[in-house]
């Protein structure tokens, strides 16, 4: 064989092997978002050329912040090593004791007193997801109940309470400027949730990069009696990450109602399974202690972009509740992997 030829493959082969450990080098630092984002973007920007519209892009970035706001809830549930399934029962109760309060104290007060009076409906639907936070984290963090059983069975009594309060029945009557201003407003030409979800994201890095709390949150998911033989108060880490989590998400459930124009116990119905598909995919290990705040944002944006193609795409409703529930198994597996690869490397 001529020596060129020969060194000629010995440099491919380099070039290859450079190329697989830079892929590598990404997945054990990101994850399986990149993969799946070029994944998806190619995908149906074939299917279809309007996808890749700025039109359609912006407007999925302004559908995709409700979730960015539940996702990073769920991002500091999961890095605790835990993980909440009743973020949509705190949206849909947020939304209905809102909604209520705002109707109720409308006719109590005078209407030169309308901000007042949404500005106490708001208060009052964050006080109900506060109590959802504490019921969590006083079962999780002082109890030791499993996160599983916890927040499921939290999720179904919240429930209940949101349609026992509603009949089942949509609050209407919430005041116009409500949904004007945190549904419809602008602030310098930004849609007003999006503004809301920078703040929160800001807040949630900030927490997890700058404050002392969010290294202590990610020892507790890292190693639960290592972080309290460190002198880590695990049960209070705990009960804040939980509260937390619930108050982003009553948040989400305030611009949704917002949205919406009237107080619905059926918002947030699929949120749970689409909040943590966004954490997973955006590498936030299951095994707790691993969460990055950029990714999650970026994994929210995801969800719901691959929502908007399977749309344009004409893929129907239950199709996509196959397909995302697919995509959740296969980033689970993938997310296995990459921990025993990290472990590995330690």
């Amino acid at each position: 064989m001529p020596t060129t030829t020969i060194a000629e493959d010995r440099s491919a082969l380099r070039r290859a092997n450079a190329v697989l450990s830079g892929l590598r080098a990404v997945f054990l630092r990101v994850g399986v978002l990149p993969f799946f984002l070029v994944a998806t973007l190619i995908a149906f920007s074939l299917v279809s050329k309007e996808f890749l519209a700025l039109q359609n892009l912006t407007n999925v970035a302004r559908q995709s912040v409700y979730l960015i706001l539940v996702s990073l809830g769920q991002m500091l549930a999961l890095v605790t090593g835990g993980f909440d399934l009743s973020v949509g029962t705190a949206i849909a109760l947020t939304s209905v004791v809102s909604a209520l309060a705002m109707v109720t104290l409308s006719h109590l007060l005078p209407p030169d007193m309308l901000w007042l009076v949404i500005v106490l409906g708001c208060c009052a639907g964050l006080a109900a997801a506060l109590v959802i936070g504490s019921i969590n984290g006083l079962g999780i963090a002082v109890f030791g109940v499993s996160p599983f059983i916890m927040t499921l069975g939290v999720q179904s009594v919240g429930a209940g309470i949101a349609l026992f309060l509603t009949g089942g029945v949509p609050v209407s009557g919430v005041p116009y400027e409500f949904g004007d201003v945190l549904g419809f407003g602008r602030v310098l030409d930004i849609p007003v949730p999006v503004l809301v979800a920078i703040v929160a994201a800001s807040t949630i890095w900030l927490v997890m990069n700058r404050i002392r709390l969010g290294k202590h949150i990610q020892a507790v998911g890292g190693n639960v009696k290592a972080a309290r033989l460190s002198g880590v108060n695990t049960r209070k880490v705990l009960f804040i990450a939980y509260i937390m989590c619930a108050l982003l998400a009553s948040v989400a459930g305030l611009l949704l109602t917002a949205r919406v124009g009237s107080g619905e116990t059926n918002l947030g119905g699929t949120i749970a399974l689409e909040s943590i598909a966004a954490c997973v995919i955006a590498g936030v290990s299951l095994h707790g202690g691993i969460g990055r705040v950029e990714n999650v944002v970026l994994g929210g944006f995801f969800i719901v972009l691959l929502q908007n193609g399977m749309n344009i795409a004409q893929i129907g409703s239950y199709m996509q509740m196959v397909l995302l529930g697919s995509l959740l198994v296969l980033a689970v597996i993938l997310d296995q992997v990459r921990y025993r690869l990290l472990v590995g490397e330690r």
